[in-house]
């Protein structure tokens, strides 16, 4: 974070994640490989900063990985109702899909292919005394959210 007068409490990172039904993996098969994506059935959405492309960490180097979307929409939620419909591949943040994948409704694939982490904080002003609703809300949620967070970096 650049300096200023904000204050940042680490709690995490969120990675993206690859996943797709167990329904369309029975029938197209589980990519080994990012550069398998070509032959599946992609579903992306599009969103400020996205791509046509993503980034997964092979053999330790960053390897941009072409996308062709099959299904073109328009939020991540859109684009995981697809893939719980069996239609095809998603790539969202793992919060988005935790509890998908923690039921059996979704499968996450190409784990052993990271992409780069988003580091996430609670971002607060920096004075020397919080007051005490933040520091109540401060003591609350960043080890909830940590606990959160630790636990969806853990592969299922």
């Amino acid at each position: 974070m650049p300096v200023s007068r904000l204050k940042a409490t680490p709690l995490g990172a969120i990675n993206r994640v690859v996943c797709a039904s167990p329904d369309y993996l029975a029938r197209h098969g589980a990519p080994a490989h990012p550069n398998e994506l070509a032959g599946h059935t992609c579903v992306t959405f599009e969103a400020p900063g996205s791509a046509s492309a993503c980034t997964f960490l092979v053999d330790g180097r960053e390897v941009s990985v072409p996308v062709h979307s099959r299904l073109l929409v328009n939020t991540a939620e859109a684009a995981i109702d697809a893939a719980l419909s069996g239609v095809g591949l998603t790539r969202v943040l793992s919060y988005q899909v935790d509890d998908a994948v923690r039921a059996g409704r979704l499968e996450i694939v190409l784990a052993d292919f990271p992409s780069a982490a988003t580091q996430l904080n609670l971002v607060h002003a920096g004075q020397q005394r919080l007051a005490l609703k933040l520091r109540t809300f401060l003591d609350f949620s960043a080890p909830r959210l940590r606990q959160r967070l630790g636990r969806l970096s853990t592969p299922t």
